[in-house]
This record gives C-alpha cells, structure tokens and sequence, in this order.
C-alpha cells in the first residue's frame, strides 16, 4: 500500500475545504454583521491521543497500543468546523434604523417564513406598512413577541424615532419634541452560541431546545450605527495562498509516488529478473 499517496490525497482534500472556506470569509467581509468560519485540521495520531490504550486490538496494552497508532497513515482531515462570533469593528452612519450590538453572543430576533432566526446583521427599515424589517424583508420582532405575536409598528409621520442602549424604542407626539415608548426591541443571548446553524442572508437557526427569552437589558444597542464584519481580508488572503501553495506540495507528492517511485520499483524488479 502506498500510504504516502493516500496521505498526500487526504492533505490534498482537506486543504480544498479550507480553501472553500477562506473564500467564502472572503465573499463576506463586506457583509454587515458576518462571522467567519474556521475549520480545525487534525490527523489519525491526533484522533486517537486520548483513547490510545483502548483500541479495539487484540493485545490490549499500551505498547501495542503506541505500535498501532505509529503504523497509521497520518492522514490530515478537518475535524472541526467554527464560526468566530468575535465582535467586528462599528461604523457610524447616522441612519435611524441602523442598530449595531456591541457586544459579542447577542443577536436580534426576526420572524421568517421557516419560523424565529437570529441575526446580527442591523440595517433595518421601515416598509409602506410601518413595519420594521430587515433588507430581506423578516420582521424584526420586540420583546413582547411571545405574548403579543405582533411586530414592531411605526407611524410614517414620526419624524423624531430613538432607541436606547436596550433597544427600547421612542417616538415623537405628532407636532411636538415628546417622546412615547414604543416597543422594544428583542435581544437574544442564546446559551450555547456553538449550537447556531447558519442558514444564508445572515441568519442563524437557534438550537430547539434553547428557550428564546430576550434580555431585559442588554446595554448594547447602538443606534446609527452598524458593524462590519470581522474578517480580516489579509488574514484571510495569507491563508489562502497558503492553502494553495499546499496543494502544490501534495500534488508533487502524488506524481513522486506514482509516477518515479513506480518507475523505480519496475526497475528493480525487471532488472532482477
């Protein structure tokens, strides 16, 4: 058995993945409130560090436990995939219906036709039936979403609209600088953010079994502004050049193996005979 090819073509495999990866990191770093994914790169030693003296071998010592894992191909593979929810930079823009949160493992709540999502992304607005939605159109949902099953209504004549620090919002009286409370905005801080799925046009499938009670005070909406995504465009170029540039080193692994290593052995072999 070659080992070396079959490690070579499973490095080859894994790096396809990262480079699948750091491009789509890439296609968003313009994206309102993305979050990049990472993936973890392991091997068989690795997989098996911390069961290596119960492998189901028939002589169950450590030793020939050790054994065992030296005469396996150190295949490198993803093990593990993650999204960074670190905080990306906030830019000011001043409009009323952009809302950034400033702090990390909190989102706001918006209802789609496959149910309740989250999102960081805040660049809201106003439809002609005074609903506040996002670009896509998904209801952004307050506070009182549970009870109420209604979503956030504003008048088209406010001409005075603010939101404090934990999403409360406020208009003006027609005609007049005095502010009512309106609704509040829902603030979710999900219990284990590991357990989001991403489902496209920033959003995040919650875990079922996680109970989805807004924050009460969350201190961490800013209104006029919005945040960036927290790519690092160069990072992210390095790494890409670095995963291709280890393509290459397999793909010449792979034709040294089969190709003059073959040629070599045929040699031999036909030289002795």
């Amino acid at each position: 058995m070659q080992t070396g090819y079959y490690a070579a073509t499973g490095g080859m495999v894994a790096q396809f993945n990262r480079m699948d990866t750091i491009a789509n990191n890439l296609a968003n770093a313009n994206t309102t409130g993305y979050k990049k994914d990472q993936l973890i790169t392991g091997d068989f030693v690795r997989l098996f560090k911390e069961a290596q003296s119960e492998l189901p071998i028939a002589n169950q010592t450590e030793a020939a436990a050790q054994y065992f894992n030296r005469s396996l191909s150190r295949v490198p593979q993803i093990t593990d995939a993650f999204t960074d929810y670190s905080l990306g930079s906030m830019q000011k823009t001043d409009n009323t219906f952009d809302i950034a949160l400033n702090k990390e493992g909190q989102f706001f709540a918006v209802k789609t036709p496959q149910g309740i999502r989250l999102t960081r992304d805040g660049t809201f607005t106003m439809n002609d039936a005074g609903n506040l939605v996002t670009k896509q159109g998904y209801e952004v949902l307050p506070s009182d979403y549970m009870q109420s099953k209604t979503g956030i209504t504003l008048n088209q004549q406010d001409s005075i609209i603010t939101i404090d620090k934990n999403g409360l919002i406020s208009t003006n009286i027609p005609g007049s600088t005095q502010m009512i409370a309106n609704k509040k905005l829902m603030i979710i801080e999900p219990q284990n953010v590991r357990m989001l799925t991403k489902e496209g046009d920033n959003l995040y499938v919650p875990d079922p079994a996680d109970i989805l009670s807004p924050i009460a005070e969350s201190g961490s909406v800013m209104q006029g502004y919005t945040e960036k995504s927290n790519v690092n465009a160069v990072n992210e170029m390095i790494s890409l050049i670095e995963a291709n540039r280890l393509v290459g080193m397999y793909q010449k692994v792979m034709d040294t193996q089969m190709n003059d290593m073959n040629k070599d052995a045929i040699e031999k072999l036909a030289s002795k005979n």
